[in-house]
């Protein structure tokens, strides 16, 4: 596979998952009809409330609601006696083949992007107009579709993608047909690009894609192309982003920190990260600040992306905290999460936020027991953690579900649908859009 850029075909197309195929939001029926019962001889109709004998009231403290499935679609709409029929519309061919293309631009901004790839195949002028670049203007200036969940796997050494819609809450396949034939594993998403690296051969690679678009392009490797723990942010404003590779050790040696830039097209070295003793590889970037949990010396590792150098903080983490999590948040809020508890019916999960100020965690919530129970059942069982603007989505390994929480409104939820995660997937938010670029 060459190492160019890439682009699929406009064949290309997005599949609903087979574990949710009704998209009760996506349509508007306003064609129930209204029920009635035959006119006898000598009764009168009447639709007002006050009606002679033998009338049927239809004001709205009295109207009976039915359920009925209109022929065609799936969800389940609601007619009641009192609902004005509307004829059918006959949409004449001549008028609608020929709008104009800002106004054509507006009714596709209004689709939900999943399914535009379905519009793709309609004509070839729908098709050019999702990739012309007035389209991605509009696209740009208008509200993000909401949070999403990315769930990455590989099934007989094929990769796999299901995207969770939580605005819909419904699933759907992404292809990657698109992408080379690497050994490459998740990184992370950011912005509408989602980050890859893995091994081509024995060389160690990092790609970026976006899925929509179906587009993606290999980076440059690095100084010292070894394999890394990646970040990638995305700068929207700037329509450029950056991804950070971390000091390591390779051999005898320590690894500097590497910065690639998509508007210079080049990995820059920075300062080697000092002696520590991590916690884990997970990391977590908020405001131009990437931090990382450190054993020796206790606390944190913070890596100021703008002049590009290392400090410690020293944040002590609870005590008898099990496993930690560290989840960017929106601003400068940086959340630690993780299990408190050296017995299994005595632990519980629980959230805190870091005082900048006073350098200490400070606790603002509690996993409910029933919502812990149901996620861990055993006190060993591994669990996943990550956020994205204040939501923090936790699941469980062997569980296989998804529990998540909106920091704002202090609110736990279940993720409905199928299981978000087996032993080899990979799942992270992810913001599906058009506009955001590879180069």
């Amino acid at each position: 596979m060459d190492d160019s850029p890439g682009e699929s075909s406009a064949s290309g197309s997005i599949v609903s998952d087979c574990h949710s195929l009704k998209f009760g939001g996506l349509h508007n029926y306003d064609g129930c009809p209204r029920q009635e019962s035959p006119t006898r001889i000598g009764e009168s109709r009447s639709a007002s409330p006050i009606g002679c004998v033998g009338s049927r009231n239809t004001s709205p403290s009295r109207q009976k609601v039915i359920k009925t499935k209109p022929r065609g679609l799936d969800e389940e709409m609601v007619a009641t006696f009192g609902k004005v029929v509307h004829p059918d519309v006959q949409m004449e061919d001549d008028i609608w083949a020929m709008l104009p293309e800002d106004l054509l631009n507006e009714i596709l901004l209004r689709v939900p992007p999943f399914m535009i790839f379905r519009l793709r195949s309609v004509c070839k002028r729908w098709n050019s107009i999702l990739q012309d670049s007035s389209f991605l203007k509009f696209h740009s200036q208008v509200p993000s579709h909401g949070p999403c969940l990315l769930t990455f796997w590989k099934n007989l050494q094929t990769p796999q993608c299901s995207v969770f819609s939580l605005p819909l809450k419904a699933w759907y396949r992404i292809p990657l047909a698109f992408l080379p034939q690497w050994a490459f594993w998740l990184v992370g998403s950011s912005g509408g690009l989602v980050c890859f690296s893995g091994l081509d051969g024995i060389t160690f690679k990092t790609l970026v894609c976006n899925p929509l678009t179906q587009t993606w392009r290999t980076l440059p490797g690095m100084h010292y192309n070894q394999q890394r723990q990646l970040i990638m942010v995305v700068d929207r404003v700037d329509r450029s982003f950056k991804v950070i590779a971390t000091g390591d050790i390779y051999g005898d040696r320590s690894l500097p920190t590497e910065v690639y830039d998509s508007k210079l097209d080049r990995w820059s070295l920075h300062q080697i990260m000092p002696a520590v003793n991590l916690c884990s590889s997970k990391m977590a970037y908020c405001d131009s600040r990437l931090y990382l949990e450190t054993l020796s010396p206790l606390g944190l590792m913070m890596y100021r992306l703008d002049p590009g150098y290392w400090e410690h903080i020293p944040a002590r983490f609870p005590r008898s905290l099990l496993d930690g999590y560290l989840v960017a948040g929106t601003q400068k809020r940086l959340f630690l999460v993780g299990r408190i508890g050296l017995y299994s019916n005595h632990q519980s999960m629980r959230i805190w936020e870091l005082d900048h100020a006073k350098i200490t965690w400070v606790e603002i919530s509690r996993m409910p027991p029933k919502y812990f129970r149901a996620l861990l059942r055993l006190s060993a069982e591994k669990f996943e953690c990550f956020g994205q603007d204040n939501l923090i989505c936790f699941t469980s390994w062997n569980q296989g579900k998804g529990l998540l929480y909106d920091v704002d409104k202090k609110v736990w939820s279940w993720i409905a649908g199928c299981a978000l995660q087996s032993y080899n997937s990979q799942v992270c938010f992810y913001e599906p859009r058009f506009d955001a670029s590879i180069c």
